[in-house]
């Protein structure tokens, strides 16, 4: 049985997918209501139509072919790919209850991805200098099967991770991914398993109480 989350965190699971721009105006809103106290803090688990969207580091000779929309995303980072067979982790997570740490908010978004991740089987780590989750791929090579992205606004997050279940890997060929050229991208898929949405969604909740509780300064031990 997935672990209970408080009360005052709604978690939301879409079934289809929602354009990148409709959830990106749904979530500077939401991030308004909870910081006015007026709705709960949510974490939004989601797919997107294909879309390129830049950070607020992007460099536009990192996009080399706009295949697809182009999205300003007002995250931090550079250019990402989200599409089909990829899960969104949107976190709309009310940070002044939480020590106001951005830092160890980045940090424990990683560790909840990667602890999930090793749950479905893949072994996972945070690479010095270089965004995002990292995995060995079928040649042994580094490369990374997940982003990070995040906004704060009034103390509220937005934004929040993507993780490579089984999308088009030639779809990241149009960006340099996160301004990383030297490694590549790999997926769940490429690497041998058979993941559902469904089931990335259950392995992420069995594990949202770890994630709370580092947030929270519990178990947030930064390098």
């Amino acid at each position: 049985m997935a672990a209970e989350l408080p009360e005052n965190i709604e978690w939301r699971e879409e079934k289809g997918q929602i354009p990148y721009r409709a959830a990106l105006e749904s979530m500077v809103s939401r991030n308004q209501a909870i910081a006015q106290g007026d709705q709960r803090e949510l974490v939004w688990l989601l797919e997107h139509p294909p879309v390129y969207t830049a950070g607020t580091s992007a460099d536009g000779a990192e996009l080399l072919d706009p295949r697809f929309e182009v999205v300003e995303a007002g995250r931090g980072g550079r250019y990402t790919y989200h599409g089909p067979g990829q899960r969104i982790g949107y976190l709309m997570l009310n940070l002044k209850e939480r020590g106001r740490d951005v830092r160890c908010f980045v940090h424990s978004v990683e560790g909840w991805v990667i602890g999930t991740l090793a749950d479905l089987g893949v072994q996972c780590w945070r690479s010095e200098g270089r965004i995002g989750i990292w995995t060995h791929d079928i040649d042994g090579r580094e490369a990374k099967i997940g982003a990070i992205g995040v906004r704060v606004r009034r103390w509220v997050t937005m934004h929040g991770f993507s993780v490579n279940i089984a999308p088009d890997l030639s779809h990241f060929s149009g960006i340099v991914p996160c301004g990383i050229e030297e490694f590549g991208v790999t997926s769940l898929a490429k690497l041998g398993l058979d993941i559902r949405p469904e089931d990335f969604d259950k392995a992420l909740k069995n594990r949202a109480s770890d994630f709370l509780a580092a947030l929270e300064g519990k178990a947030c031990s930064l390098p």
